[in-house]
């Protein structure tokens, strides 16, 4: 049910009469085909299958099951209640796909699954060999790694000993599966990466808009590479999301790689917030703790970024089915990129742009008002001039700004502690109120730009936030006026 998990207890009846095989419980088309599977399987491992009537029950039976998990705690079952096994196992949680000659194979979601079972007093945990990585990240359990299932009937019989696997001291990371750009090799753009700079502090959302060309792209793919490294909470938590998706890396125990997803503006809304009979992740949950970046974002359908608006403020995803309601974490840093007009020149000094007032009036409007309210930062990102290009100097590198980064979300955990905040972006108006004390030659600046840029009571929250991530950066108590002179310089325009 999203990230949290439901114990599901398989029982089994044999009974005479004609062979059959049946499971009930609201199982999908993967349990249904389980029958075959478990037959297989414990014939091929040195069982015999009984010619009964055989019925297996998935409790609690309101709840949907899907999934092939289920192989092994059928085929278990079906061992003892025929008598080829005895074995004390009310205690004992068992997660695994079956092969047809008996192999114990790899099951997605191993790590939630694992999780919900330890909440629960369960601490033997039997799971496939290959997932028994995944599986020890969760502390306190007694992971038993199985190959096949007669090993597993042998160490159930008391014939072997349970294997033994030690908790990994050193998991192994995840290595990063897009290309992260080193902040030095970027030219020029030094606004472009102050900005960049202070929306890492802060966790900020950001949206760069300029002519094509000008390295927004590569702006938003160096980002990474100055975000502060995970904590081990946040990693667990990411990585419960790739398991269930599927999408763990081979041989990846943990994730310790900040996400960074980058969908086509074609991608649907179940694409992009998650979904489906049974809900599955999202984009938007697949980039939790990490990046969301939103190429050409006037080109998403409408529909789309209105979506992404209560992700946006409330951190976590809804979805309703008729069945139940799910939630997944969406707690996401958002970078968008977008031309100013159709044909990108719209405003450029170098090249006349040749699009109608109307047509970019029109364009512009594609991102509603609503929307930019719930944006921090918007930055303008110009042509590069020639001589910057070919200067063969570089700038400075990623690692120094992520110390600086990683100092000021240092500053935000302490001022957060007993909170279940971890930046500034994260505030609410009680927290505002609370952290962000202004100077007074500050105020008259602040009331000034509410009458000119027309700043909502949102817009007017998010410039007192991101003050307070530039008086971070600086080791500064109080917001200043400098700083919100340069937080004010990241709103957009227009009128909001």
């Amino acid at each position: 049910m999203g990230l949290e998990g439901v114990m599901v207890e398989v029982e089994v009846d044999i009974a005479s009469g004609l062979p059959y095989f049946g499971i009930v419980g609201l199982p999908d088309a993967a349990i249904s085909e389980a029958r075959e599977r478990a037959r297989a399987a414990v014939r091929n491992s040195g069982g015999f299958f009984p010619m009964k009537r055989i019925v297996a029950n998935l409790a609690p039976a309101n709840l949907k099951k899907a999934g092939p998990a289920y192989d092994l705690p059928i085929a278990v079952a079906i061992l003892l209640s025929s008598g080829q096994v005895e074995s004390d196992v009310s205690r004992k949680v068992f997660l695994g796909e079956l092969s047809m000659d008996g192999t114990i194979k790899h099951t997605y979601g191993i790590l939630p699954m694992v999780a919900v079972a330890f909440q629960q007093g369960y601490t033997d945990i039997i799971v496939p060999a290959s997932d028994a990585r995944e599986a020890s990240m969760v502390t306190g359990t007694k992971i038993i790694p199985m190959t096949s299932l007669s090993q597993l009937m042998s160490f159930l019989r008391g014939e072997i000993p349970a294997p033994e696997y030690k908790i990994d001291t050193e998991p192994v990371e995840n290595t990063a599966s897009y290309t992260m750009i080193d902040m030095s090799n970027i030219k020029g753009q030094e606004h472009a990466k102050r900005a960049l700079e202070v929306a890492a502090a802060g966790a900020h959302n950001i949206v760069m808009s300029g002519p094509p060309g000008a390295g927004k792209t590569l702006l938003a793919r160096s980002l990474p590479s100055i975000l502060p490294r995970m904590t081990n909470e946040e990693a667990i938590e990411v990585t419960k999301i790739y398991s269930i998706s599927g999408m763990l890396p081979p041989n990846t125990s943990l994730i310790r790689q900040r996400p960074f997803r980058s969908p086509h503006y074609t991608i649907s809304n179940a694409g992009l917030v998650g979904g489906g009979a049974q809900p599955r992740p999202g984009e938007i949950s697949l980039s939790h703790r990490g990046v969301l970046f939103l190429d050409e974002l006037p080109e998403f359908n409408q529909g789309l970024l209105e979506v992404l608006r209560q992700p946006l403020e409330d951190k976590v995803v809804t979805i309703s089915r008729a069945q139940g309601t799910v939630t997944f974490p969406a707690n996401f840093q958002m970078v968008g990129a977008m031309n100013p007009c159709p044909c990108g020149y719209y405003g450029d000094p170098v090249r006349q742009c040749t699009c109608s007032p109307g047509t970019v009036a029109r364009y512009q409007k594609r991102i509603s008002g609503p929307f930019i309210d719930r944006v921090d930062m918007f930055i303008e990102v110009p042509h590069v001039d020639y001589e910057k290009l070919a200067d063969d100097r570089l700038s400075e590198p990623s690692q120094n700004i992520r110390e600086r980064v990683e100092a000021a979300r240092e500053l935000q955990l302490k001022r957060f502690k007993g909170t279940k905040l971890v930046c500034n972006a994260e505030m609410t108006t009680i927290e505002v109120r609370k952290f962000c004390e202004v100077e007074d030659s500050a105020k008259s600046l602040l009331k000034a730009a509410m009458k000119q840029l027309y700043l909502s009571a949102r817009g007017f929250h998010r410039v007192l936030k991101l003050g307070r991530t530039i008086a971070d950066l600086e080791g500064s108590e109080i917001i200043k006026t400098h700083h919100v002179a340069e937080a004010i310089q990241y709103r957009p325009r227009r009128s909001e």
